[in-house]
């Protein structure tokens, strides 16, 4: 058979791989290529047109190791944000405790990535992050007024 005509291995591996990283008690980290289209990630963090990514179940929700991308929820800086990474995207697994893991070499399924940025219009994001230092309108009129302060939280046993 030929070998243009099978499927991308990287999302088996990618799979496997991560795996083994947890069966072994070892943090999985994901390396990414900020720079090919489709991906969706703080680049605020990214370095050197990379970012590593902690997907360890601690770290993140809803990850998702599909045939065509890689997508969780994960929080940076505090603040909740929604990941997306393309397969043709992702470079490496690895763990962070020892090096253990793999890169992935160029596979002539991603060799034309924007054959594969369709997965970017059926995407749609599933959180979005809200902004809550902003100033609000008060309709009232009664802008002189302080907020109310709290005072220390108590408990109170009810009997």
């Amino acid at each position: 058979m030929d070998m243009t005509n099978l499927t991308a291995r990287r999302p088996y591996l990618l799979r496997a791989f991560y795996e083994w990283l947890l069966d072994n008690e070892l943090t999985p980290h994901l390396v990414v290529d900020i720079n090919l289209p489709g991906v969706e990630v703080p680049l605020e963090f990214a370095r050197d047109g990379q970012i590593v990514l902690n997907i360890a179940p601690r770290a993140v929700g809803n990850l998702e190791l599909g045939n065509e991308f890689v997508s969780f929820n994960a929080r940076f800086g505090g603040v909740p944000r929604q990941v997306f990474v393309p397969l043709a995207a992702v470079m490496a697994l690895y763990a962070r405790e020892n090096g253990a893991g793999t890169t992935f070499e160029p596979e002539p399924q991603y060799d034309d990535v924007e054959a594969n940025v369709d997965i970017e219009v059926t995407h749609e994001p599933k959180m979005s992050v809200i902004d809550g230092d902003g100033e609000t309108e008060h309709t009232d009129g009664d802008d002189d007024t302080p907020p109310p302060k709290g005072g220390r939280p108590a408990l109170r046993v009810v009997k």
